[in-house]
């Protein structure tokens, strides 16, 4: 008869991990006597990552006596206790390919349901001393699941589990987990478990995104239902020869560079609002390799780059002082996840500097349809003579029946004339909003400085758009996610302070960063983007969960340990990948 063996709880602590500080709630211990149920925790219990665990779908998580004696044979271990795996009950029986997900048990006086599988992060190889273990335990069949709560009560160790009701659809925890994880997505299982009413909403959109994968007839690569969106939209990898055509100031800091094909055949068609990332050569040491925005219409004749030249920026001093027409670049396939949506609802392209140019790539596209939508250009600049491709925009805006402008000088200079250059001194806010009459429900495309997008991300929630509908580009590398790291400063990126002079060479693209890869040093190419500050995402760390999936741009690499998953073709999992030659990677 299946019965709970121990209830354990524990508050999160911050403890150190690889010279970081981390707030979790993994480490748990038994309770003695009763213990309270509540609808989001037990009594004493709590996360330290909300984003990842806890909540009503995830309230306790269950992990079985059986698991834990298969795991410490498997091991070698004898020292693993009551709460070993982070779990709240620890139980005799409910194995994970008997038990379904929707099945209704009573323990105590609380009822409980079961919504998904364990979604295992690198937090539990802290708490079993076992790195690999997220990885382990998704492969082997044996993540464990979690419970929401359907009835309050009190719990204890030694109460019969007893079955009060089962879902419909029967799916067992296994075959869930395996469903997402493993590479079989076999669309009348997708189906089946998208029947399942219980189904946690986090697992169920996974579902929907391999069914939709599917669909669209990309199904045959990569992890739909685990990619993040900024993979989700993998390039082939490498790089051609592009001839610069013509060299064009659009501002005072500002260069475009026509790109065409040597022999003038067709490109490949970009979608607007993606970029290619450029190899630049220098006659002492390696290439440079930089991510710039395509800012013109979409041809396939011809590239538009448009370049920002920073003061004692090597790519920018390259660009304004070496290059020339008729010189011939490396060029990338056109990349990136950053794209204008086919949609009904109005559009709203709001830009600070530089980040005009994969808004006005959408402009650009927007015009090419004779869009009807309503149309809104926002920008920020400092004043006329750092005001880029104002005239183009002014044109483009105007050919639209609903098409509305508004452009903010921080600084106007005496000859900038209000009304005609620009609508309104100072900064773009929330009352911009309001005065343009911004509709609530519409796309927002935003890229910028960083200090800009954050309080235009904040201005936008305020003024009622919610966030599914604010896409934004990062151009010095992406968003970090890093759950439960606290503490951490941002710096820029950098060489690690060991940097080797030999070796395969690395180069995080997006974050301007080549370093030689030192084996002696780092176990993964994770390891080596942190030791230099580029932005990553993360949790399993294993080749599970897939947020560290990134673009490959060019190069060859091997894992340890091997993905559940493979990524899609022209990505890359970061996190337990190493190089075999030099690698260009999209961070």
């Amino acid at each position: 008869m299946a019965h709970l063996v121990s209830v354990n709880v524990g508050l999160p602590r911050e403890i150190a991990w690889k010279g970081r500080t981390i707030r979790t709630g993994i480490l748990k211990s038994p309770v003695r006597g009763r213990c309270r149920v509540g609808r989001l925790n037990l009594e004493g219990d709590g996360q330290g990552d909300l984003g990842g665990h806890g909540g009503e779908q995830k309230a306790i998580f269950v992990y079985q006596i059986e698991s834990h004696r298969y795991w410490q044979m498997q091991l070698g271990r004898t020292d693993f206790v009551h709460g070993q795996f982070g779990e709240n009950f620890t139980v005799a029986g409910l194995p994970d390919d008997g038990v379904c997900i929707g099945d209704r048990y009573r323990i105590g006086t609380a009822v409980f349901e079961v919504t998904q599988p364990r979604v295992t992060c690198y937090r539990v190889g802290i708490r079993t001393n076992e790195p690999k273990m997220p990885s382990l335990l998704t492969s082997s069949g044996r993540p464990g699941f979690y419970f929401r709560v359907l009835s309050q009560g009190d719990v204890g160790a030694g109460d019969e589990i007893v079955q009060v009701g089962e879902a419909s659809e029967r799916m067992t925890v296994a075959e869930i987990n395996a469903l997402l994880y493993s590479p079989d997505h076999l669309r009348d299982r997708l189906e089946r478990a998208l029947r399942i009413e219980a189904l946690s909403p986090g697992w169920r959109s996974s579902f929907e995104a391999l069914l939709q994968s599917q669909t669209a007839g990309a199904g045959g690569s990569g992890n739909a239902g685990l990619a993040p969106a900024t993979a989700a939209r993998p390039s082939a990898p490498g790089f051609f020869p592009l001839v610069v055509a013509a060299i064009d100031r659009e501002a005072a800091d500002v260069l475009s560079l026509s790109l065409k094909h040597p022999d003038r055949e067709p490109l490949p068609l970009p979608l607007p609002g993606q970029y290619v990332v450029v190899r630049l050569p220098r006659a002492n040491g390696p290439p440079l390799i930089r991510s710039y925005s395509l800012s013109g219409p979409q041809w396939t004749e011809s590239y538009r780059i448009s370049v920002k030249i920073e003061p004692n920026g090597a790519a920018g001093d390259h660009l304004r002082s070496v290059l020339q027409t008729g010189d011939v670049l490396e060029v990338s396939f056109p990349r990136g996840g950053f794209i204008l949506q086919d949609r009904e609802q109005p559009v709203v392209l709001l830009s600070a500097g530089i980040g005009a140019t994969p808004v006005l790539a959408m402009l650009h596209a927007l015009a090419a349809t004779h869009s009807a939508r309503q149309i809104f250009w926002l920008h920020a600049a400092r004043d006329g003579r750092h005001h880029p491709f104002a005239s183009e925009v002014r044109r483009l805006v105007h050919g639209f029946p609903r098409g509305r402008g508004f452009i903010c000088y921080s600084k106007p200079a005496p000859r900038d004339r209000l009304g005609e250059d620009f609508d309104a001194p100072g900064r773009l806010s929330q009352s911009t909003f309001d005065n343009v009459g911004i509709p609530h429900d519409a796309d927002v495309y935003l890229c910028g400085p960083a200090r800009f997008m954050a309080d235009m991300k904040q201005a936008l929630a305020t003024f009622g758009i919610v966030p599914d509908r604010v896409h934004v580009e990062v151009f010095n590398g992406g968003e970090p996610l890093t759950p439960g790291v606290v503490g951490a400063v941002p710096r820029a990126p950098h060489p690690p302070s060991d940097a080797a002079d030999s070796g395969p060479l690395i180069s995080f693209a997006r974050s301007g960063i080549a370093v030689h890869w030192k084996p002696s040093s780092y176990g993964s190419l994770l390891e080596l983007a942190e030791a230099c500050d580029v932005p990553v995402r993360w949790s399993c760390r294993t080749g599970v969960c897939h947020n560290c999936e990134s673009g490959l741009i060019s190069g060859a690499l091997a894992y340890d340990p091997q993905p559940l998953d493979m990524p899609a073709d022209g990505n890359l999992l970061i996190c337990c990948s190493r190089p075999i030659r030099d690698v260009v990677i999209d961070l």
